[in-house]
């Protein structure tokens, strides 16, 4: 029964030749050339979807990317002491970092949208998740390198572990010089460059592939010693900046209802809200529509908000009505420049429309008068190439006429469609076609 599991956990099972495997990492870590170009490539595509906020093309570019080359590389040159493989590795690493850095910062420093998005702020504060994350997208990366049957887990690892993202935010923060989102997201990319490593390390160990280099029981003990060092100062700060998190998000959800079971839920309308975690102490701003409180209501809410479990906070009203109004014309002002750009949009698409709209109702009953052989009459207008770069909007009239399918007929009917409309050119156009017959 036990080996039936350990069959089904071996990693033995379906594993690539040594040679081979060092052979594929060997070839995906030097950034020269073409590499190099698709690197910039990739930051640049990068760049931008972080720019505008773009998930999907943040995604593309990460699978793009060729930055887990010298990541796994140094990771399988740990786990063989295979120092010139790591030296290499390392080098390669630094040349994609300082490059991915360089290139970011001037999109983002010639970049006219200099907005900070959610996609930015996501890469700025990393947890003990993103540690996880990292790791776990590592085995998975590492396992897959070392099997016959490679399948395809590589893109997925490279959207999960997401290292582009964090590059391009700390270029964000170096074009911008906000030096805590530059050391927040290149913090989030040293997680993920390392712990991919270690996950490497540990695959490639436990599958027991054979040393470059024989070192000594004392040397191999310091460089554990050195790894498992590496990893605390790590993790510790990912494990604070979580702890901080879930202290934030707890402040944020306690306070948002308190608001609502005090104020909201007793048809007390608020038309400003405004909650600040990171100041001492920590800020709670609100704006009433109608209501006026006194200074001992004021304090009586301070004492509630601190019944709830928060201290070191300030709840404080904006009862002014300079402030009231001031706070309501800026909510109306944003949504009258919303409102404007929408009404640029439909009388654009207004215009477009009158230039083809047919406003004659009762002109296709006129012409069925005045020329009663026509049938199926249809009448509107289309767009003309004159040249390259002009076009024209004509009238059109179509229909089918198998009594007088005649020339006169036609241009008579044309010459009144230009007195009748007041224009110089109307396409007329008989659809009708006599039968052909052949013979036998």
């Amino acid at each position: 029964m036990t080996s039936k599991f350990f069959d089904y956990i071996n990693l033995h099972k379906g594993e690539e030749k040594g040679e081979k495997v060092l052979e594929n990492i060997v070839a995906n870590i030097a950034f020269k050339g073409s590499n190099l170009w698709i690197l910039a490539c990739a930051i640049i595509i990068a760049s931008i979807g972080l720019n505008v906020n773009s998930t999907a093309v943040v995604i593309g570019a990460m699978l793009i990317s060729p930055l887990m080359g010298p990541i796994v590389g140094a990771g399988f040159a740990l786990g063989t002491y295979n120092f010139l493989l790591l030296k290499i590795s390392i080098k390669s690493l630094v040349v994609a970092t300082i490059v991915s850095l360089v290139v970011s910062s001037v999109y983002f420093y010639l970049s006219p949208f200099k907005d900070v998005q959610s996609e930015l702020l996501a890469r700025t504060a990393p947890t003990i998740y993103d540690v996880l994350i990292a790791f776990f997208g590592g085995l998975v990366g590492v396992i897959s390198i070392t099997r016959v049957e490679k399948g395809n887990p590589i893109p997925g690892v490279a959207i999960a572990t997401a290292l582009m993202p964090p590059l391009c935010t700390a270029g964000y923060g170096l074009a911008t010089f906000n030096f805590s989102y530059f050391l927040g997201a290149f913090y989030l990319y040293m997680i993920n460059c390392f712990f991919i490593c270690i996950a490497t390390f540990l695959v490639i160990k436990y599958l027991k592939y054979p040393t470059a280099t024989a070192l000594d029981t004392k040397k191999e003990k310091r460089m554990r010693y050195g790894i498992s060092l590496l990893i605390l100062v790590l993790i510790i700060p990912s494990f604070y900046l979580a702890y901080n998190l879930f202290n934030e998000k707890k402040f944020t959800k306690t306070v948002e209802e308190f608001i609502n079971t005090e104020f909201t839920a007793r048809g007390v309308t608020v038309i400003y809200k405004k909650i600040n975690y990171n100041t001492s102490p920590r800020k709670v701003e609100l704006a009433f529509l109608d209501k006026k409180l006194s200074k001992e209501n004021i304090e009586m809410y301070n004492r509630l908000l601190q019944e709830k479990g928060i201290d070191n906070v300030a709840l404080t009203f904006k009862q002014d009505e300079q402030d009231i109004k001031s706070e309501i014309m800026k909510e109306i002002n944003k949504q009258n420049s919303n409102l404007s750009e929408k009404d640029v949009i439909i009388n654009d698409l207004k215009r477009e429309l009158a230039n083809y709209k047919v406003s004659e109702p009762g002109l296709v009953r006129e012409i069925g008068v005045l020329f009663p052989s026509l049938e199926q009459v249809s009448l509107g207008k289309v767009e003309r190439n004159l040249t390259d770069t002009t076009s024209q909007v004509d009238w059109v009239l179509m229909y089918k006429d198998s009594v007088v399918p005649i020339n006169s007929e036609k241009i008579r009917i044309t010459n009144w469609l230009k007195a009748r409309l007041q224009v110089d050119t109307v396409l007329v156009v008989n659809t009708y076609q006599p039968a052909v017959y052949t013979k036998e």
